[in-house]
This record gives structure tokens, C-alpha cells and sequence, in this order.
């Protein structure tokens, strides 16, 4: 799985934050801060932070042939 914020889209809102507290911190007011190549065992929690985000700025990309590799 790879997380990619377009941090030109992001206004702060810190919805992901509030549906994936283990994958998306802010820093500050502006600041986010998040890992890119996650554990999987988040997987559902960074969806529904992308699906959350009022500004869609979260891409979430899954790579079916590391399935399992990243838990």
C-alpha cells in the first residue's frame, strides 16, 4: 500500500487524522505528517481517512503482489 497527500490540496482539516490516528498526525495547525508505505493492518482506516478528507487531497494505491509483505 502507498499513501500519497497532495499537500497542495490540503487545507488542515485533520479528518484523517480523527479516522486514522496511527497513520495521520498534524503538526501544528498545517503540518501533516504521515508514513507513505504503511502496515497493511491499517489499510481500512486509511481508506475511510481518504474517503473522509473534505478536499479528496489522500491517494491511496494498493499493490496486489506485496499482499502480505507489509503487515
Amino acid at each position: 500500500m502507498k499513501v500519497v497527500v497532495d499537500l497542495n490540496l490540503c487545507q488542515g482539516y485533520g479528518q484523517c487524522c480523527y479516522e486514522a490516528p496511527d497513520a495521520f498526525k498534524l503538526k501544528g495547525t498545517e503540518i501533516l505528517v504521515y508514513d507513505y508505505a504503511p502496515p497493511k493492518r491499517l489499510q481500512g482506516a486509511i481508506m475511510r481517512a481518504a474517503q473522509a478528507c473534505p478536499v479528496r487531497a489522500i491517494t491511496v494505491e494498493i499493490d496486489e503482489r506485496q499482499e502480505g509483505e507489509n503487515d
